[in-house]
C-alpha cells in the first residue's frame, strides 16, 4: 500500500511541531479530496513566535501550517500546499469602473429640468471617488502586508438608485494573522470616510432647505448619528423638522450614500470588513456568536426598513464563513486594539437604522 505524504513526513513533522507545541493529539482531517493532520496541544512559545518558528519548515517540507484556536489549545493544522493566487484580469476592473462611470453619470444627471451631463459628472465623481478610496485603502494595506489582492472591481448598476452597487476586492491568500487581518479591513473604511466627510460638507453647502412636498417615488434619506451632526452644522437645526429638509444637491447625495456603504461595510458579522475587525479583535468564537446577533437585529429592523431582511438572510447564510488566517491565535495589543474600537466607534457613527424611507403622498 501507498503510504500518504504525511504518513512519509510522520516522523519529521511531529518533531518540528514538538519544538513549539506540547502534543496532546494528532487528528487526521477530510475535506473533499484534500486532507489534512490537525496537531492539538499547549504551545510553547508565544503563538507569533512559534508560527514564525515552525512554517517556513513545514513548507520546506511540501506543507501548509495554519495555528488554530481550539478552546483553551491551540491547533496546528498541517495541509497541502496552497495554490499560487492567479492573477488580476486588469482589462475586466478597467471594464467594469468605465460601465460604473457611465452608469452613475447616467443616473446622477436627472434634473427636476431634464438630464444634464455636468450634475451627471459631479455625482459620478464624487460617489465613486468614495468608492475607489474605500477599496484602495484594502488594495494598498494588504499589499503592503504581502497578501495577493485582486484589483477593485465596481458594479454597475444603471436602474438602481445610484447606479452602482458598489465595488469589492478578494483576498486571494490566507492573511498572516490578526493584526494584518485588522490594518487590511479597517483601511477602507478609514480611507472612504476621509473622502466622504468632505464631500458630504461640499455637497451640503449646496444643497437647499425647503418645504417638503410629496411627490409620487420621492424618498427621504435616513440619519446616521454622524450624517445628522453634519446637517446641523451646516443648516443650524436637526432636519427634518417643521416640515422641512434638505433637498440634495447630486453630489450631497454621492457622500450621504458614502457614509450609508461604510456603515453597512462595518456591519460586524461574517466577511464584511466589521466582521474582520470584530474578528480581529475578539477572535474565532465571539464573531460567529456576534454574526447571528448581528442577524437577528437585522430582522427586528426590517420592521422599519424591509431591505434589512435580505440582509439578515445574508449575514446569517453567510456569518460563520470566514477565510482562514496562517495564525489565528495571536491576539491584537496596545494601539492596534485601539484601531479595532476606533473602527467600531465609527460603524455606531454612520451606522443608519432606516437608510431609506418613502415620502407620504397626501
Amino acid at each position: 500500500m501507498e503510504l500518504s505524504p504525511y504518513e512519509v513526513a510522520d516522523a519529521a513533522l511531529r518533531a518540528v511541531v514538538s519544538e513549539v507545541l506540547e502534543i496532546d493529539d494528532v487528528e487526521r482531517v477530510e475535506r473533499g479530496q484534500a486532507v489534512a493532520l490537525r496537531y492539538v496541544g499547549r504551545l510553547r512559545l508565544e503563538a507569533q513566535a512559534a508560527y514564525d518558528a515552525v512554517a517556513p519548515r513545514v513548507r520546506a517540507m511540501g506543507f501548509t501550517a495554519l495555528l488554530q484556536q481550539e478552546g483553551d489549545r491551540v491547533a496546528l493544522l498541517v495541509m497541502p500546499p496552497l495554490p499560487a493566487a492567479r492573477p488580476s484580469r486588469l482589462w475586466l476592473a478597467l471594464l467594469l469602473f468605465a460601465l460604473t462611470v457611465a452608469s452613475t453619470v447616467f443616473v446622477g444627471g436627472f434634473t427636476e429640468r431634464g438630464f444634464s451631463l455636468a450634475q451627471g459628472l459631479g455625482f459620478s465623481a464624487a460617489l465613486l471617488g468614495i468608492l475607489l478610496a474605500h477599496e484602495l485603502g484594502h488594495y494598498i494595506v494588504a499589499r503592503r502586508e504581502g497578501v495577493a489582492v485582486s484589483y477593485p472591481f465596481f458594479i454597475p448598476m444603471p436602474l438602481f438608485l445610484l447606479g452602482t452597487m458598489g465595488a469589492f476586492i478578494s483576498i486571494k491568500e490566507p492573511v498572516p494573522n490578526r493584526r494584518a487581518l485588522l490594518a487590511i479591513a479597517v483601511a477602507g473604511p478609514l480611507a472612504g470616510l476621509v473622502v466622504a466627510v468632505p464631500v458630504l460638507f461640499l455637497g451640503l453647502s449646496l444643497s437647499e432647505v425647503r418645504q417638503v412636498v410629496p411627490t409620487p417615488g420621492s424618498f427621504t434619506e435616513g440619519n446616521s448619528l454622524l450624517y445628522a451632526a453634519m446637517k446641523i452644522l451646516a443648516f443650524g437645526r436637526f432636519l427634518p423638522s417643521g416640515g422641512e429638509d434638505v433637498y440634495l444637491h447630486p453630489v450631497a447625495l454621492a457622500g450621504w450614500a458614502g457614509l450609508l456603504v461604510t456603515g453597512l461595510n462595518l456591519l460586524p458579522a461574517g466577511q464584511l470588513d466589521g466582521g474582520h475587525i470584530f474578528f480581529a479583535l475578539f477572535g474565532p468564537r465571539a464573531a460567529q456568536v456576534m454574526s447571528m446577533v448581528v442577524a437577528v437585529a437585522l430582522i427586528g429592523l426590517g420592521f422599519l426598513w424591509s431591505g434589512w431582511f435580505l440582509w439578515a438572510v445574508l449575514v446569517a447564510l453567510l456569518g460563520q464563513q470566514r477565510s482562514p488566517l496562517l495564525n489565528e491565535v495571536s491576539p491584537l495589543r496596545g494601539p492596534w486594539r485601539a484601531l479595532a474600537l476606533l473602527g467600531l466607534i465609527v460603524f455606531a457613527l454612520v451606522f443608519t437604522p432606516v437608510p431609506i424611507s418613502e415620502t407620504v403622498v397626501p
